[in-house]
Order: structure tokens, then C-alpha cells, then sequence
């Protein structure tokens, strides 16, 4: 006889983890939709530029330079070639965030050419993933579009 109230007991037991994990199930996967979607939202608010501005630094002269390169172009800076590949904002109406997918390769005495940095930069936090050299830094300060793309008068139908 006491098999019988352990069993009614095990069954409601059961019944309140089935329950629960139907309840857990649903609750993921409403999150996983929200999650989703506003990954959706926020890949739609990015603004694709086409220019990536750096600042890069010769460690032995002190010197600062500026560099705008256009997406996918390579610019030579001492021993360091930058090639940026994408260069994404958001609107100004957001938060700021600048981020680059940049390409760095050095240039040996000997003419060798190896790939010292592949990578995201982000303008916000510079030290994060900049270029760190012997000699030269370099890293994201900004993406711009061209001065022409941005005047009203440059729009193509």
C-alpha cells in the first residue's frame, strides 16, 4: 500500500518538471526570437563608409600622422602597409561606434612582406586592438564617406 502514494506522489512530480521545462522552453525561445530580432535591428543601423581614418605614430621621430584610405586600398606608412577592408558607424542619432576590419602588413629590410595585424579596430577604445610595432603604432580614430558622396547634389538616379 505505500507503493501506491510514493507513485501518485513521483507521478506529480513529474508532471511539475514537465511543467517547468515546457514553461523554460518557451521562455528560450521568446528570448532567442527577441535576440533575433534585435540583431536584425542592429546590423539595419549600420552605416558602411568608405573611408578609414588612423592615426599612426613613428615612435622614433615622435610624429603623429594622419591617414585616410579608401576600403580596400592600401596606403604605405613606413614599413607598415594598411589596407582597410570594411569601415562601419552608426547614425548620429546613436550611441558612437566606429569599427574597422583593417589588414596590416610589414615590409622587412630584406624585402619580405608578412601580415603583422588582421583584425577589428574600434575607434572608442584605441588600445584595444591597435597595431603595436617595434617602430610605428597605428590606429582607428574615424570612417568618413568622400566630401562628394555627401553633398546633396551627388545622388544618381
Amino acid at each position: 500500500m505505500r507503493s501506491r502514494p510514493y507513485k501518485c506522489h513521483f507521478m506529480i512530480q513529474l508532471a511539475r518538471i514537465a511543467a517547468t521545462s515546457c514553461h523554460m522552453t518557451a521562455v528560450l525561445l521568446t528570448a532567442l526570437a527577441m535576440l533575433l530580432v534585435s540583431g536584425a535591428a542592429a546590423r539595419a543601423d549600420v552605416i558602411e563608409n568608405k573611408i578609414a581614418v588612423f592615426a599612426a605614430l613613428d615612435k622614433v621621430t615622435g610624429r603623429i600622422s594622419h591617414l585616410e584610405i579608401p576600403i580596400n586600398d592600401t596606403v604605405k606608412f613606413g614599413a607598415l602597409r594598411v589596407t582597410p577592408r570594411v569601415c562601419h558607424t552608426r547614425p548620429p542619432t546613436e550611441q558612437p561606434k566606429t569599427a574597422a576590419f583593417v589588414e596590416v602588413d610589414e615590409t622587412k629590410l630584406s624585402g619580405e612582406t608578412s601580415r603583422i595585424f588582421t583584425g577589428w579596430m574600434f575607434a572608442e577604445s584605441p588600445g584595444l586592438h591597435a597595431v603595436e610595432h617595434p617602430v610605428f603604432d597605428v590606429w582607428l580614430t574615424n570612417c568618413k564617406m568622400p566630401e562628394d558622396d555627401m553633398s546633396p547634389g551627388s545622388e544618381e538616379n
